[in-house]
């Protein structure tokens, strides 16, 4: 299995992110690259971002060469997933619809622990958007927080997201969470062994989601 994985923003060091959880998550059949979409922002976090995004991921992958089995864009916007699909005829996913999908297989209710509050309107719309509106009972975001690079977030801001997360847990009560936002990635194998409920990492269910896809197309 050969994936592409597009990080729908610049930053490098947050692909790196990216691409630490992928390979942790690969199996050794599995090939899996990452790479960001070139002219993103450096980070997604207004409409107007979004929309530049989108079209960088579009283009980026138009020129991307050889072949894939599938696509993961690893955004919890997951930006540019239909415009993706209706151009590549092979299995496309995002990671917020994967991430969502798992935690409503776990349990009924759900959290979003995330770095920022201006994160939070993105992250329910997009959780509505699929249908998982109704298993989310919170939100929790890291106050005042602020960064020069996207990447060092999930370090800065660690003690604050696992707080986050043991207060979703001990206080609403939830099945499972989700870490919500592309610089999270590979954190919540970090925070599980301090939370009392499974942490979900977007990267790791897009992998997963994507196995199932290809097995599921490779049956007669």
């Amino acid at each position: 299995m050969k994936l592409l994985i597009i990080n729908p923003n610049s930053s490098p060091s947050v692909t790196e992110r990216i691409n630490a959880a992928a390979q942790a998550a690969a199996l050794p059949s599995e090939e899996i690259i990452t790479i960001c979409a070139t002219g993103a922002p450096e980070l997604i976090v207004t409409p107007e971002d979004a929309l530049i995004a989108e079209q960088a991921v579009t283009e980026t992958l138009a020129a991307w060469e050889g072949p894939l089995d599938g696509v993961i864009l690893a955004s919890f916007g997951d930006t540019g997933l239909n415009a993706v699909r209706a151009a590549r005829d092979l299995p496309v996913v995002g990671i917020a619809q994967s991430a969502y999908a798992m935690a409503s297989v776990i349990g009924p209710r759900l959290s979003i622990v995330s770095f920022s509050p201006s994160m939070a309107s993105a992250l329910q719309k997009t959780a509505e958007s699929y249908g998982y509106g109704k298993h989310l009972v919170s939100m929790h975001m890291v106050e005042r927080s602020h960064w020069q690079d996207p990447g060092k977030i999930q370090d800065d801001y660690a003690d604050a997201l696992l707080a986050l997360c043991q207060k979703a847990a001990r206080e609403d009560h939830v099945n499972s969470i989700v870490l919500g936002g592309g610089p999270l990635a590979g954190l919540a194998s970090k925070l599980q062994p301090k939370v009392s409920v499974p942490i979900i990492d977007g990267t790791t269910a897009a992998i997963a989601t994507l196995r199932v896809a290809l097995m599921a197309k490779l049956k007669p």
